[in-house]
């Protein structure tokens, strides 16, 4: 695969893209009446973790670089949130949950770790 821009050689921004995908499978199985709830708001936080992530990679400023590292991470914790939130109302299996949280914490990670660059070169 060609890479034209930065963000697409990221692997934190490969694996939140991936994970929109596991997002939208899963909620396809959501119960009819979510469509417009639950599983929405999933599908938009998961979205959002990788078009900041895309959009923060994309400025030129390290600051605001930063900020939008910090948003994606702020969706990041949304989407988690709403994950309990579905294996509470019986719409996500307790091992479908530790799937996709092992996915989150990896994301999770890598996005700290992109910020730590970020700072570093904020105070370089």
């Amino acid at each position: 695969m060609e890479y034209k821009y930065s963000f697409e050689k990221l692997e934190v921004w490969n694996d939140a893209r991936n994970k929109v995908k596991m997002i939208y499978l899963q909620t396809d199985n959501f119960p009819e009446k979510e469509r417009f709830g639950l599983s929405s708001q999933m599908q938009r936080a998961a979205v959002s973790i990788v078009s900041n992530i895309t959009e923060g990679v994309s400025r030129s400023s390290v600051k605001e670089k930063i900020r939008f590292v910090e948003l994606a991470y702020g969706s990041l914790m949304e989407l988690y949130c709403q994950l309990y939130v579905s294996v509470d109302l019986d719409y996500l299996t307790p091992d479908t949950f530790t799937l996709i949280k092992a996915e989150i914490d990896k994301i999770a990670n890598k996005a700290n770790a992109l910020k730590r660059s970020f700072i570093k070169q904020l105070n370089d």
